[in-house]
């Protein structure tokens, strides 16, 4: 019986490693206008940054119920057990559309065997989550140890993050019009932290350079660096050069270089503007 791992496309996690483990990635869909695009798969995240420098807005929502359908069902006639590990609740309607497939189709299916699970995570420390379920499927764990080894990891999952331009935020309605001029007159770089699924803002710098230095800091403060070969991921919304830098900075001041890198996909990139950076690592509490 094989167990297979099942996700959504707010992971950001490189195509490489996505068919090198075989994780199944259900794309969310990504809409301009009145035309749909799937997610990674249709259009990708680079077309939609320069769409979005060009004024055009985009809007995103869950993987369609018939696609969760089709998933479950193929697996469930196969005679294979599953788990879907899920992008914040708090941020999508993913996680609740896949329990209520689920159970349809298990309805009809009843020894169905798959669990789901609300990471609260997002982007690449999402995907670094998923990552590590499909390691243990390789080193041939039972689905009720990878779960509870999937629920615990989400749980010590750092994200923080800081972006270019306040515009995107404040059309999310994460800050308010005014914060986003006077942010952009004054060249002010929120950094952001999610907690229990939620974007929470907890610092202002001023620069590009101050808010990569602060994601470095908060690296510092937060992960065990007595662990010289932790997994880190970085992700961008693209701008490769801050990427670099970021990644030169942590290898330089911690002696840390066991990195994921990758785009932001067009799940989290819609909301979060080019420009986006962002960091992800296990807290002090990973063991």
């Amino acid at each position: 019986m094989t167990i297979h791992i099942l996700t959504d496309s707010a992971i950001d996690m490189p195509h490489s490693i996505v068919e090198q483990l075989g994780i199944t990635v259900m794309p969310i869909v990504v809409t301009i206008d009145s035309d749909q695009f799937e997610d990674g798969v249709t259009i990708l995240p680079k077309q939609m940054f320069d769409g979005m420098r060009n004024g055009l807005v985009y809007k995103t929502s869950q993987v369609p119920l018939e696609r969760f359908k089709e998933t479950f069902e193929a697996l469930a006639k196969a005679g294979d057990e599953a788990v879907y590990i899920a992008f914040s609740s708090e941020l999508s309607g993913t996680y609740a559309s896949s329990r209520m497939m689920l159970e349809m189709v298990q309805e009809e299916y009843p020894s169905f065997a798959c669990d789901i699970i609300d990471t609260k995570c997002a982007s690449l420390g999402f995907g670094l989550v998923v990552h590590q379920a499909a390691l243990w499927v390789r080193e041939g764990l039972s689905r009720a140890e990878i779960t509870s080894r999937t629920e615990l990891l989400a749980k010590q999952m750092e994200h923080v993050f800081t972006v270019d331009d306040l515009e995107y935020l404040y059309r999310g309605g994460r800050v308010s019009k005014s914060s986003a001029v006077i942010g952009g007159l004054l060249n002010i770089k929120p950094v952001l932290d999610v907690e229990d699924g939620k974007l929470i803002p907890i610092d202002k710098v001023r620069g590009r350079k101050k808010s990569i230095i602060r994601l470095a800091d908060l690296l510092g403060e937060r992960a065990n660096l007595e662990d010289k070969e932790q997994l880190i991921g970085i992700a961008h919304g693209d701008d490769e050069e801050a990427l670099e830098s970021l990644k030169q900075m942590i290898q330089e001041r911690f002696g840390l270089n066991n990195f994921i890198t990758s785009s932001i996909g067009c799940a989290i990139g819609a909301h979060s503007g080019p420009g986006t950076l962002a960091l992800f690592f296990r807290n002090k509490s990973y063991k």
